[in-house]
């Protein structure tokens, strides 16, 4: 019971220190709510009338013959165009080569088999970073296509764009990324953020909604562990599947599985 209240009283110390940089907060925050969704998108684009129709949170892409993906907001607009949006807290997870590969999973999940290429929606993928990746200090960077010779757009309707958080001033895009690097609601300047934020952080049902991912993300942290000594353990090839699974309180079918994914051979 001491050990429970001491987990519980933990998980509410990291809650009260999350913000929108934080992905399992950032994904509640967004879960099921357009409306803030489309306000980063009203800011972002400087599209105050674009509505969302359809919007998926930590959206996973299957790529059978390659790797797959899994988007932290995937939207559609009222007239098809496609949106990536990826918060990201540490610059090597908003590499351009990301962004790039990214952009290529949603075209080839948009376009059905016999559809003519022209038919592929206008996409955007939106990195919003805590730091400024690119290094130019400025508030956005938009990335397209260009013919180097005569410096038009190529028109292919595929479009990057990287949003700075740590410049913060009192634009609407300044005052956003504050808000997404800010842990308390009260300081916050958007009231939709700030209200959800106060849900997640504050309200009984939500506070507890948070504890129980959180619970939840420790669970699969403590099974991708065992499941690494069970695995180190299957390779010594010198303890039986029987002594794994009591060492490791996994049942003996769950090693046996883990062995037959692994393509691993037990004495």
């Amino acid at each position: 019971m001491e050990n429970s209240q001491k987990m519980k009283q933990e998980m509410l110390q990291k809650l009260k220190a999350f913000c929108l940089f934080d992905d399992d907060f950032m994904s509640k925050v967004f879960e099921d709510n357009y409306e803030c969704i489309e306000l980063i998108l009203h800011i972002i684009m400087d599209k105050p009338d674009l509505k969302v129709q359809i919007a998926q949170i930590q959206y996973s892409i299957k790529n059978l013959e390659g790797r797959s993906v899994r988007l932290d907001i995937h939207a559609i607009d009222t007239i098809g165009k496609k949106y990536n949006i990826e918060v990201q807290r540490e610059d090597k997870g908003a590499s351009p080569k990301r962004a790039r590969y990214n952009s290529s999973v949603i075209d080839t999940k948009s376009l059905p088999a016999g559809a003519e290429f022209e038919e592929l929606p206008e996409t955007y993928v939106i990195f919003i970073t805590k730091n400024d990746v690119i290094g130019y200090n400025k508030p956005l960077y938009h990335i397209d296509r260009v013919i180097k010779e005569t410096g038009e757009l190529f028109g292919d309707e595929e479009h990057i764009v990287y949003v700075n958080g740590a410049y913060q001033d009192e634009s609407p895009l300044g005052k956003l990324m504050h808000d997404f690097s800010c842990s308390n609601p009260e300081d916050m300047y958007y009231k939709l953020l700030a209200d959800r934020t106060r849900y997640f952080k504050e309200d009984e049902k939500g506070v507890a909604e948070m504890c129980e991912l959180m619970e939840d993300l420790v669970d699969s942290g403590k099974k991708d562990e065992r499941e690494e000594i069970a695995l180190r353990m299957l390779n010594s090839g010198r303890i039986s599947i029987e002594e794994i699974a009591e060492f490791t309180k996994m049942t003996v079918d769950e090693v046996k599985m883990l062995e037959e994914n692994e393509k691993l051979v037990t004495p």
